[in-house]
């Protein structure tokens, strides 16, 4: 079975903790004791559906089996609007071919759908995964296209809709995430059409010369227009959707509303298409930021390269949509022609582990270990490494202390629908130092101007930022940072969730008016 991607967007949601899950006890028998009064009825105000469910299962001391908050700033923006409005989430509980009943967590309920390993095999690894993933990060890969994959994607979704239809109270609110659940809006519509519906897309939607390429590219563009409110990480892959939706349907577009035509061929009803970009939960790093023992883990790990003047940093999933190969490209051209020094520099590689059974994502691997052990095995000295690889995932406190002892961040994705790393970095240099490089192929580079933009192909351009960035005066960065802290501290996770809901209301206001 293939390995999976980012439940939500993927790394795109960050490395993020709260104490919002704290193990409730696990059975399938019965759901654990509950933290709140479940309404009676079962039915739910506002409720949230993705892929999985956002906890994960974990043994406690005594080797029982407990739920766990997620890793992902998701959970910390839409928890207030849970408990505010008798919320509920439904997801796969992340074991195929078993059963788990409803329970509630920490002040939500969680509603488990069940996936047998063949579904999470066509639909999540097949369909979500090998047909939609590269198609939609501009085909930086070949995406493959099987018609049972996408068979038991649309029985999957239908499932999620039902799932939803049952769980929603009369006139709920009901939010879905991310591209392996496109066609639950317009099933969810056509059983629940009181329901205010919407939908986010975490990851890039491609231009329409790109998504031509897929076969069931109309069924998916109806799929999304069961939503009241469509959103995007950018402008463009808003724009992108419209052209798509106005090419392939000949529906009728006007700024950012689609005009869905019923079944006698009129126009029904409209949906919006819109950019909302998610971000962070600033508190959360900026507070880790300040406590001793991780400003002590940072120095630690300054200390144990051997007190570089500068630490270089990258933080990816093992994916190739992140560019890594490029910036070890860049980073030991550098030390070859000099204008770097083993002595000097350190480039940390955290590369965590992402589908490790995909053929593609091996190769990816080994050529990503070769080229590090290469460089290493180059310029290392006794004292000295070159690149310290890291194929591991880390808790948020090592994270922000990594972001602390690196001078310079490294974020050189080919394509990327945010990326939340580049953005836990600037909330995480609360003295205002440091200097991030940047891809322009990533939705915050539309907010993170101050940052040394880059096309990670051009391999002499990235070479240039990098030299820049280990080289910039203080005043200058300072100067930066400062603006790049800003523009983030005034927009984080919890705003986003409350822009959006506040447009699916006030769109929803006007179509009652």
């Amino acid at each position: 079975m293939r390995s999976c991607p980012p439940r939500i967007s993927p790394q795109q949601l960050g490395l993020l903790s709260s104490t919002l899950y704290k193990g409730a006890k696990l059975s399938t028998n019965q759901p654990p004791s509950t933290s709140k009064t479940v309404t009676q009825h079962g039915k739910y105000d506002f409720i949230v559906v993705s892929n999985r469910l956002p906890v994960d299962r974990h043994k406690d001391s005594n080797g029982k089996d407990t739920w766990r908050r997620s890793p992902g700033g998701l959970v910390t923006a839409l928890h207030p609007v849970m408990a505010k409005a008798d919320g509920a989430w439904i997801g796969w509980a992340g074991s195929p071919d078993e059963h788990v009943r409803p329970f509630d967590n920490n002040g939500m309920r969680l509603i488990p759908v069940d996936l047998s390993e063949e579904e999470v095999q066509n639909y999540y690894e097949g369909f979500s995964n090998a047909t939609l993933w590269p198609l939609y990060h501009d085909v930086i890969a070949p995406p493959e296209f099987h018609r049972h994959w996408w068979d038991t994607y649309r029985l999957v979704n239908q499932r999620f809709a039902d799932a939803a239809a049952k769980a929603a109270d009369d006139g709920a609110t009901v939010w879905v995430q991310d591209y392996q659940l496109q066609l639950v809006p317009s099933m969810l519509r056509e059983q629940r059409p009181d329901l205010k519906i919407g939908f986010f897309n975490h990851i890039p939607f491609p231009p329409p010369e790109i998504y031509a390429q897929l076969p069931w590219r109309q069924s998916i563009i109806n799929g999304l227009l069961g939503a009241d409110l469509i959103g995007f990480q950018r402008p463009n892959d808003a724009a992108n959707f419209l052209r798509s939706a106005r090419r392939f349907l000949g529906a009728s577009v006007k700024a950012h509303q689609v005009h869905v035509r019923d079944t006698t061929g009129g126009f029904s009803r409209i949906s919006r298409a819109e950019a909302f970009p998610i971000s962070i939960d600033v508190d959360q790093i900026q507070t880790l930021a300040r406590r001793s023992d991780v400003i002590k883990r940072a120095a630690q790990i300054r200390k144990d390269l051997g007190d570089p003047k500068t630490i270089v940093l990258g933080v990816d999933r093992l994916d190739y949509t992140k560019g890594i190969t490029h910036r070890l490209k860049a980073y030991g051209e550098l030390l070859e022609e000099g204008t770097l020094k083993v002595e000097e520099t350190s480039l940390i590689q955290v590369a965590s582990p992402s589908r490790e059974r995909v053929e593609s994502y091996r190769l990816l691997r080994e050529d990503v270990e070769g080229t590090v052990g290469r460089i290493n095995g180059t310029f290392d000295t006794i004292s000295n490494t070159a690149i310290r690889y890291l194929h591991h995932s880390y808790p948020v406190e090592e994270m922000v202390a990594l972001y602390l002892a690196a001078d310079v961040m490294l974020v050189t994705a080919l394509r990327d629908g945010m990326n939340l790393v580049a953005k836990e970095y600037v909330a995480a240099r609360v003295d205002n130092t440091g200097a991030l490089v940047l891809s322009e192929f990533t939705g915050a580079a539309d907010q993170l101007r101050q940052a040394f933009l880059i096309n990670p192909h051009d391999i002499d351009g990235l070479k240039n930022a990098i030299v820049e960035a280990v080289n910039l005066p203080v005043a200058q960065a300072r100067r930066r940072m400062r603006a790049m802290r800003r523009q983030i501290v005034d927009y984080d996770v919890e705003r986003w969730s409350r822009s959006f809901l506040d447009a699916l209301k006030a769109k929803a206001v006007r179509d009652d008016g």
